[in-house]
């Protein structure tokens, strides 16, 4: 919805303008379709080229990705540090034996089954479990637990960002591609040198149309667009780090309940349960533990 606001303000600012100014536009009207083809067949054409089926279709996936706000609202936040909380108090208390049956099945776990938006998303809960399930064999050494954690949760940035980076790319050569456009115009223009001067006037008109849509394209579409998707990957992984700080932070001999309020610190701003809020969650979900694990 605000992606749309926002072109709107573009279209009508840039083209209201132009009109308002006294601009003709039938010049670009008219110039439009075989420029646009242009521009737009050369810009596809190249993104193709230069990327992998695989990003190609992760690109498509996140040009509606950035049209939507990021997944994690402030109830998952706040059902994440208390998933984390009810995992870390089962593993205090009975060990690994009682926690690895719910980090092999949280699908069907009784800790992992009340949060479902939490279980839809499979890298995190793959994530936790994985790293959970490493620190019930072994968790002497919480640095190295730690950097694990940090090249596992770049390598997931990196592979996310890779259509982001592909739609920059395709933003950066955009200008390019319009002055491509705009000298096959010229060109054009110059084969009809003998024509009257309104007529070569609004030939040239219509080239420099190429330059306009490449700039145009560029700075205010595609590259918001990839800017935007940045932005919604970079707040998507967010949870990670919280999962992260929680279980670095347990491994280090913290308190569980110290554990998850340095976790709960780490949570945006905008979406991070207040203090009291935590407690109230984390006393219900100790009331809701069954007695093998309360």
């Amino acid at each position: 919805m605000l992606n749309g606001v926002g072109f709107l303000i573009i279209l009508g600012c840039v083209f209201g303008s132009f009109i308002l100014a006294g601009g003709k536009m039938d010049i670009i009207l008219h110039a439009l379709p075989h420029e646009m083809m242009a521009i737009a067949g050369a810009a596809v054409g190249a993104f193709i080229v230069s990327n992998s089926m695989a990003t190609v279709k992760k690109a498509g996936r996140g040009i509606v990705r950035s049209f939507k706000a990021g997944k994690w609202k402030a109830q998952d936040y706040k059902d994440l540090l208390t998933l984390m909380f009810t995992v870390l108090s089962t593993f205090k208390k009975g060990g690994a034996t009682m926690l690895e049956p719910h980090l092999d099945a949280p699908e069907e776990s009784s800790l992992f089954t009340p949060y479902p938006r939490l279980l839809k998303d499979h890298h995190l809960i793959e994530f936790i479990c994985d790293y959970l399930r490493m620190m019930t064999v072994n968790f002497e050494d919480p640095h190295q637990l730690e950097a694990a954690m940090d090249a596992d949760i770049e390598k997931h940035h990196h592979e996310e960002a890779g259509p982001q980076h592909a739609l920059q790319v395709v933003a950066d050569g955009l200008p390019a591609l319009g002055i491509v456009a705009a000298v096959l115009g010229v060109i054009k223009t110059m084969g009809s040198i003998d024509q009257p001067t309104e007529i070569l006037g609004a030939m040239i008109g219509g080239a420099l149309v190429g330059t306009f849509l490449g700039v145009l394209l560029a700075y205010c579409v595609v590259g918001p667009l990839a800017a935007k998707l940045m932005e919604t990957i970079e707040a998507d992984a967010k949870p990670f780090f919280i999962a992260k700080t929680a279980i670095v932070a347990y491994a280090q001999n913290q308190p569980v309940q110290v554990a998850i309020e340095i976790a709960r610190r780490m949570t945006p701003s905008d979406y991070a349960p207040s203090f009291q809020q935590l407690e109230t969650a984390l006393d219900e979900a100790k009331n809701g533990l069954n007695p093998a694990t309360a």
